[in-house]
């Protein structure tokens, strides 16, 4: 309990010590964090938007003829044997008018004397949506257009293929400031723990000659950095939920967000996110420490 004691007094004595580096080390943590989590809880929300795409990620397959039952079968097994899917819908020429017909709600006159069947038969072919569907979806369409009787297959390519490429893009820049943020709280740490260090070399060299061990002197060192990784941060996270409430209060009810829910990190991510932060900065003054105390 007194060695526990003796720590922590010794950790607040260094941090009010050096206060002026203290804070710009905090600063620089709470940047790095505040990037990081703003690029990936977008990164996040788009891949949450992609789940919800519904119709989207339907690919329509036109047919030349009303398949009958065992034809039915025979598509459904080729169309699972290229990819898992949701769910496959055969939809007769009649149906496709019907479902036309309330499309054009008090514009339905301009239906009047035409056929019932003028409209071909069609498959719906509804894939898991995800993130990899995108990737596979032209490949699919390609495929479902070589199948007997196909006479066109129709999705959404425009839209899916920039929301693909957006993600990708996204993906890469929060990799990079993962990279950011990985440097950032190891090596600005590690410095500003070494200079401490080496400022106090003969206070340091005093505590070895009256028989304190280097465990004893790297704790507060270690602990130092911990708690700059975890106020850091904390505050990084907290600024990006102060950005986060304010987008959404200020553009609520807007056509985006309605169709696509915008939601801040769960708890464990946030936990996630903040034992990360710790432990890099952890890291960053246990390696300092480690090479300054020659262990």
């Amino acid at each position: 309990m007194n060695f526990l004691r003796a720590i922590i007094g010794q950790t607040l004595r260094n941090l009010r010590r050096t206060w002026s580096s203290q804070a710009l080390t905090l600063l620089t943590i709470t940047l790095s964090v505040l990037i990081f989590s703003f690029f990936f809880l977008i990164y996040i929300n788009m891949i949450n938007a992609g789940r919800h795409m519904g119709d989207n990620l339907r690919l329509i397959v036109y047919l030349d003829e009303e398949p009958g039952k065992p034809l039915q079968d025979e598509y459904r097994r080729k169309i699972l044997k290229f990819d898992r899917v949701e769910r496959i819908e055969f939809v007769s020429s009649r149906q496709a008018y019907e479902r036309f017909r309330k499309q054009l709600g008090h514009d339905q006159d301009v239906l009047e004397g035409m056929p019932r069947n003028f409209l071909p038969p069609s498959i719906e072919v509804y894939p898991i949506r995800s993130l990899a569907t995108l990737t596979r979806i032209k490949r699919f369409s390609d495929y479902l257009q070589t199948l007997p009787g196909v006479l066109k297959v129709q999705y959404g390519r425009e839209w899916i293929d920039r929301f693909y490429s957006f993600v990708k893009l996204m993906r890469v820049v929060v990799i990079l400031s993962g990279l950011l943020l990985l440097l950032t709280t190891t090596f600005m740490v590690a410095h500003t723990i070494r200079l401490t260090l080496c400022s106090r070399e003969r206070e340091l060299e005093l505590l070895r000659l009256l028989g304190a061990s280097n465990q004893y002197i790297r704790a507060p060192f270690f602990l130092e950095g911990a708690l700059q990784g975890l106020v850091g941060s904390i505050c990084g996270l907290a600024a990006l939920y102060v950005f986060f409430d304010w987008f959404r209060l200020r553009f609520a009810g807007t056509a985006v967000l309605n169709l696509f829910p915008f939601t801040f990190f769960p708890i464990p991510v946030v936990l996630t996110i903040i034992t990360a932060a710790t432990l890099l900065c952890a890291g960053g003054s246990f390696f300092s420490t480690r090479r300054i105390t020659r262990l």
